[in-house]
């Protein structure tokens, strides 16, 4: 039986492991370290919790479970400075490092956003989760849900300013 359950979670580990490690990336507003430390930690808990949960949602579980992790690290650690590196000189129009500058200028927008706004965000526009499932992650209520995701986008755009293309 431990055998059995060991392969499955491997297998839903090895399919997943780049989408949660990306949303891991996102909640944690760019760093890398964090987002890894913090997807180990959610597996870590899929791992005790995966007789309960395989045959249901695991993914939605790991959601969960990252996006409450976010905050609590956020609120109770304080991980220092951010070096950033310098800009590139501006692509040429056409240029593939346009969409890729973008990105990073997104990305580097929603590590601005307070933790649960960001959460709230990334859960709704990159997961394409529903209201209701976000609410539901984040364990709030649904209109908290909505008002997190309105302020958070909205606090986007003041700090993106009128882009000209939209980000894909």
């Amino acid at each position: 039986m431990g055998q059995v359950r060991a392969d499955a979670f491997d297998r839903f580990v090895a399919a997943r492991w780049s989408a949660l490690l990306h949303l891991a990336h996102l909640l944690t507003g760019g760093d890398r370290h964090r987002a890894e430390d913090l997807l180990q930690e959610a597996l870590v808990k899929l791992w005790f919790a995966w007789p309960r949960v395989a045959e249901q949602a695991p993914e939605a579980y790991v959601r969960r479970v990252l996006a409450r992790a976010a905050a609590r690290s956020a609120r109770r650690r304080w991980w220092g400075e951010r070096p950033v590196e310098r800009l590139p000189e501006l692509p040429e129009a056409g240029d593939v490092a346009a969409a890729v500058e973008e990105r990073t200028r997104l990305e580097a927008a929603l590590a601005l956003l307070p933790v649960r706004q960001r959460a709230a965000v990334v859960l709704r526009y990159y997961q394409d989760l529903s209201e209701v499932q976000v609410a539901e992650a984040l364990g709030c209520p649904v209109g908290t849900a909505r008002s997190l995701t309105s302020r958070g986008v909205t606090r986007l755009r003041q700090l993106l300013g009128d882009a000209v293309e939209p980000v894909k």
